[in-house]
């Protein structure tokens, strides 16, 4: 099958050309519980940014280059094209979304729902991936789509949605009418979490962006207040709080100094929730005991959530805005997201 490969790490960004478009082996089933689905889709992820450049490395590649070469793609849905003999609930033509952790289902976390921990495997990341015209996986790890949703529209709900809805759900459960949550950076994460908390609650939603075409985003999602990141995005926060701060600061985007100034943006006993990365968090341990604020990270969510997000999907509530490349095309989409080029999610159809 033809595949997107990457075979060697960029930590600068600056390579013309990232993956290389090859013919490699077709997935094989090995296991009762596998599942082989024909990819309808591929979300490109700014997650595949950083495993390309060297990011992921300490977690998944501590001896440097003994992972690669690696087939990208951690946000899959397709059809089913073949399932192992202990597979009965799925068949042939099934259309799907995949849970972008395989677990073994064994594990206490994964016995109590929490797929993201415990052991198990990571496709895309620890190894091969969907940039591709197949994947095998397990059956623990599939959704099957409501007919109303095919997989290129919903392929990057296995990670950018799910992360989204699973730290919607958090803050969600806390929020209350009169109370706002801001939410900074209104990208591929960002314009999905909006459109949940807007399902999901009745606080009002500010949204914070550097970028003009994310704000409209943003708007068309679902935001009640746009605020442009332009050095005074904290005093515009905190005057539409009424000097206050939000009881909810998600930051989608975690660099670049997004931290220090959400943190500034959560009043005392509010919750600040973490979703990107890049940058330390650092802030005086008095001044948090003082506030009592929290801090709390997300990784990815749980099958549930996906399940859940699909449910909300399938009822019209939440819409992901996608930009659709051919799998040949595979460098030029990863440029224009780090360019800042996409509006929404990259999605690569084979």
């Amino acid at each position: 099958m033809k595949a997107q490969v990457l075979n060697k790490y960029d930590e600068s960004l600056t390579a013309e050309s990232w993956v290389d478009y090859e013919d490699v082996p077709d997935p094989k089933i090995t296991n009762p519980n596998d599942v082989l689905v024909k990819i309808g889709g591929s979300g490109v992820c700014r997650t595949d940014l950083h495993v390309i450049e060297g990011v992921w490395k300490p977690i998944m590649d501590p001896d440097g280059n003994s992972l690669l070469p690696l087939i990208l793609g951690h946000e899959n849905a397709g059809w089913v094209e073949e399932v192992g003999a202990g597979v009965t609930n799925l068949k042939k033509g099934d259309p799907v979304i995949l849970h972008p952790r395989i677990s073994s289902g064994i594990d206490i976390e994964h016995r109590r729902g929490e797929d993201m921990h415990g052991s198990g495997s990571f496709p895309g990341l620890s190894e091969n991936g969907g940039y591709a015209e197949a994947l095998v996986t397990s059956e623990r790890n599939i959704v099957p789509l409501p007919k109303s949703l095919e997989p290129k529209a919903v392929a990057a709900y296995a990670d950018a949605g799910l992360t989204a809805y699973h730290v919607a759900k958090k803050a969600s459960r806390v929020l209350l009418p009169g109370q706002y949550v801001v939410v900074i950076g209104a990208g591929g994460l960002g314009h999905i979490g909006i459109q949940c908390l807007k399902a999901m609650c009745a606080a009002e939603i500010i949204v914070v962006d550097m970028s003009d075409m994310a704000l409209g985003l943003a708007k068309d999602s679902g935001a009640d207040h746009l605020v442009k990141a332009d050095g005074t995005e904290v005093a515009q926060v905190l005057e539409i709080t009424k000097g206050l701060g939000a009881e909810a600061v998600i930051d989608f985007v975690g660099e670049k100094g997004s931290t220090a100034k959400g943190l500034e943006m959560t009043r005392p006993a509010g919750n600040y929730y973490i979703v990107g990365y890049g940058e330390n968090i650092n802030i005086p341990t008095v001044d948090l005991i003082f506030t009592e604020r929290n801090i709390i990270g997300n990784l990815v969510g749980t099958w549930a959530d996906l399940n859940e997000l699909m449910s909300l999907a399938d009822r019209g509530l939440v819409e992901l805005a996608t930009v659709e490349y051919s799998l040949k095309d595979a460098n030029q989409a990863l440029h224009d997201l780090n360019a800042g080029k996409v509006k929404g999610r990259a999605i690569l159809i084979p």
